[in-house]
């Protein structure tokens, strides 16, 4: 009997020991004497079922920032978010012993704010720069400079602390002195470049032979692989270049008076789809040449489907520059960012599943990255979520009126052309590039304003 107490005895208290064992046991994913996750990632649980207890839903992440496992709730974790800046577009013109410097403003989303600007000067392309708080300004006069001599700048984005959050392609120019006389000469030189419709206007700054008080502009930058990229210059088509296989770009004019114009760059993939225009209202000064560098053009885009069967892919596609990230934004009630990289002909595609997406109109636009610089986004292309797949027309649809710069949109950049141009005597190439695409008597006035209105896409 006493055997048998004292086994029961052993008995229970083996099986206690084992589950005191057992009760301390535990699974361990970070562990650290020198560090703690504050946002561990979630991953999607698996399905199960069970007499004792049911699965209401899971956490499942279907585009960033964004969980669609449950109507109940939505994840917006932290590390999905990515903070955006974009980077400034810097010109600059040498004038006597200065360079004047001019730039586009920054953007910045997702936690980033725009506080000011820096100006970077070096004699040394590359730098090693000095760098000056211009403050929350789009242009500086850099003056004491050394005629003669080159001079490189770049510009940096500071936030609201200070910090630098983006830099600028460096840009260049080289003080000189104004020719003599040319003080009576630059008056005259603006309303001459009124009038101008083409890239060498003979007989700048008084001289035939366009030498002496003439003034220059280049443009360079980033478009798509073997594209061709256009110059306006006041609403017409200055000049068009190709695109080397890299996707870069140069070109400008010459022989151009003294003078404000308003310039634009847009350019057109292998498909004929064209980009948002980049507007550059510049003031030349004379015997100078402006150089703008740093231009990005916006990614092309198109889809292919007008109307999506809910729960089916949406192809989203277009051109940017070759080996590129791409970063596609589609608005619904919940904005979807997706990421993809283009090819090394600048292609890019992304399908997208309708299933998150209510019904109703959605769009899409893309912005694009490459050694650290990022364009904005390019234009909005629209899409419907239904109960049928209807596949998208060929061809981009374009206004048939108002649309003076070709970008197949009507907005401010169409309205700046059209007005340099109010109660001036046109030019044949305004006729045919402007007046052509409004009321077509010969004249712009508030006729062909209100043809604009009625066009307007934004």
């Amino acid at each position: 009997m006493k055997t048998a107490v004292l086994k029961i005895g052993i008995g229970i208290a083996v099986g206690l020991g084992l589950l005191f064992i057992f009760s301390g046991v535990q699974a361990d994913e970070f562990h650290s004497t020198n560090f703690k996750v504050l946002d561990p990632v979630l991953f999607p649980g698996f399905y199960a079922t069970s007499d004792h207890f049911r699965l209401n839903s899971t956490i499942s992440q279907m585009a960033i920032a964004t969980s669609v496992g449950s109507t109940l709730f939505k994840l917006s974790a932290g590390f999905e978010y990515f903070p955006f800046v974009s980077t400034p577009v810097v010109s600059a013109t040498g004038g006597a012993a200065q360079v004047s410097l001019t730039w586009t403003s920054a953007s910045a989303v997702l936690g980033w704010t725009v506080g000011g600007y820096t100006v970077g000067q070096s004699t040394v392309s590359g730098g090693p720069y000095s760098y000056s708080n211009v403050g929350n300004v789009l242009s500086s006069t850099r003056s004491g400079l050394t005629n003669g001599t080159p001079y490189y700048f770049v510009i940096r984005v500071m936030d609201a602390l200070n910090n630098f959050i983006a830099t600028s392609s460096e840009v260049s120019a080289t003080p000189a002195a104004v020719a003599g006389g040319g003080g009576g000469g630059g008056g005259g030189g603006g309303g001459g470049g009124g009038g101008g419709g083409g890239g060498n206007a003979g007989g700048c700054g008084g001289a035939s032979n366009g030498t002496a008080g003439c003034s220059g502009v280049t443009f360079s930058g980033r478009a798509y692989p073997f594209s061709h990229v256009t110059l306006l210059k006041d609403g017409q088509v200055a000049i068009t270049t190709v695109a080397g296989g890299d996707a870069k770009f140069s070109m400008g004019l010459s022989n151009l008076n003294g003078g404000s114009f308003n310039f634009s760059v847009y350019g057109e993939d292998r498909a004929g789809r064209r980009s948002n225009s980049i507007t550059f209202p510049i003031a030349l000064v004379d015997s100078a040449t402006t150089n703008i560098t740093g231009i990005y053009l916006a990614p092309t885009i198109d889809i292919d489907k007008s109307q999506v069967k809910k729960g089916d892919d949406v192809t989203i596609f277009g051109q940017t520059v070759k080996e590129g990230t791409v970063t596609i934004s589609v608005n619904s009630l919940d904005e979807y960012f997706l990421t993809t990289k283009s090819d090394k002909d600048g292609i890019y595609l992304y399908n997208f599943s309708t299933t998150p997406l209510e019904f109703g109109d959605h769009t899409a636009k893309s912005k694009s990255a490459q050694e650290g610089q990022i364009s904005a986004y390019g234009r909005s292309i629209g899409f419907k979520v239904g109960a049928a797949n209807i596949v998208a027309s060929a061809g981009q649809k374009c206004p048939q009126k108002g649309d003076v710069n070709n970008d197949c949109r009507v907005n401010l950049v169409d309205f700046s052309i059209s007005a340099y141009w109010w109660k001036r005597p046109l030019t044949q190439a305004a006729k045919d590039q402007v007046d052509a695409k409004l009321k077509q008597d010969g004249k712009i006035d508030l006729a062909d304003f209100s043809i604009m209105a009625y066009y307007w896409t934004g």
